[in-house]
């Protein structure tokens, strides 16, 4: 909604501009003298609101708000969102600033972008990879040992990055070692876990939470009313992980996090991922590397989810494990779902025997 290109400032510095600090209410008073010009820029050539009354206009930046900034359409639930919070802006200016009289982007004709939602099978590791992966972690230092248990639960038991943040360990349930007698000792049952959790942490930086911190405590899971709790199983080899992870790395008390940085504190998302990047260095061949495969820490949960559906967990637990509808699940491990109806048909004669 520019309306003069003259003495405009690069891309990269109007995006530093609103967001740093225009849009952030706690640095808005007080920017610094470069982006105080990029800001004044901006106030003197910038169109009002009510020239979204005119539809064109509305649609240009509705397809704008919908677009990345390397030019390419946003992913559907981004565009979704995006919408949403531009409409929702727009009914403040109608409602409460009386800036326009109808809003502009609920009444224009929109569809979600036709993109595809479904997991990447060549982003999928399968579990020789995964292990592999968990011990070139472990032997870096000095953040690698505390970070195994933390890309562990991803792996296993399909948490998001955020999930696994804001685990405690009164949220762990281990069954209890068994006394070997021959051997004289405390040995493993090789038995299941059991995870639960309802207060996500996702990384929303220290700029934008009430009290400085970098991540923002919610009262509910993804899409999850407040109050949902989710329970997730592991299978014994996790087990086996986090008692190991609550005996070295975790301060006593129910309370206590699980996953903290070096010194305590919040575990910094930088120091997971260029963990995560150190191992697939050490692990992958340079193809690998290059390819999507377990690019992101957030790729294991993909993996996990794929290899309960691979395996013939029916979807309507898996979905449950997962914190997904039914619907979702099946919309976005599809492509995970090929060669299903071999093990159905040998169900079907298991059944009939």
């Amino acid at each position: 909604m520019y309306t003069s290109e003259k003495g405009k400032p690069e891309a990269a510095a109007l995006r530093r501009a609103l967001f740093r600090w225009a849009f952030n209410a706690e640095q808005r008073d007080s920017p610094p003298d470069d982006v105080a010009r990029v800001l004044r820029w901006v106030a003197d050539n910038t169109a009002p609101v009510s020239a979204l009354s005119d539809p064109a206009l509305a649609r240009r930046v509705l397809d704008l708000a919908t677009t990345r900034s390397d030019g390419k359409r946003s992913a559907a639930n981004v565009a979704r969102r995006k919408r949403m919070i531009l409409a929702n802006a727009m009914d403040y200016a109608v409602t409460e600033q009386k800036l326009l009289g109808t809003n502009p982007i609920r009444d224009l004709k929109w569809s979600v972008p036709k993109t595809s939602t479904e997991v990447d099978r060549r982003s999928v590791i399968n579990p020789r990879q995964a292990r592999a992966l968990l011990s070139a972690v472990g032997a870096q230092q000095p953040s690698g040992p505390r970070l195994v248990a933390f890309f562990a639960v991803m792996y296993y038991s399909a948490l998001r990055p955020e999930e696994a943040i804001s685990l405690t360990r009164s949220d762990v349930a281990l069954p209890d070692l068994v006394w070997d007698e021959d051997g004289q000792e405390w040995q493993e049952p090789g038995e299941w876990c059991e995870l639960h959790f309802r207060e996500p942490a996702p990384d929303a930086g220290g700029e934008w939470t009430d009290d400085g911190s970098r991540r923002e405590a919610r009262k509910q899971l993804k899409h999850r009313a407040e109050g949902h709790e989710r329970r997730v199983t592991g299978p014994p080899e996790l087990t086996v992980i986090l008692r190991a992870h609550l005996r070295d790395h975790v301060a006593e008390g129910p309370g206590a996090r699980l996953f903290t940085g070096v010194r305590g504190g919040d575990l910094p998302t930088i120091t997971y991922r260029r963990a995560w990047r150190q191992a697939r260095r050490k692990v992958f061949t340079d193809q690998q590397y290059e390819s999507p495969l377990a690019r992101r820490p957030y790729d294991l949960r993909h993996a996990c989810v794929s290899t309960w559906l691979s395996g013939g967990v029916p979807p309507t637990q898996v979905a449950k494990w997962a914190g997904h509808t039914v619907d979702v699940l099946l919309r976005i491990y599809a492509s995970c779902l090929d060669g299903q109806d071999e093990i159905a048909k040998r169900r079907i004669v298991e059944a009939l025997a």
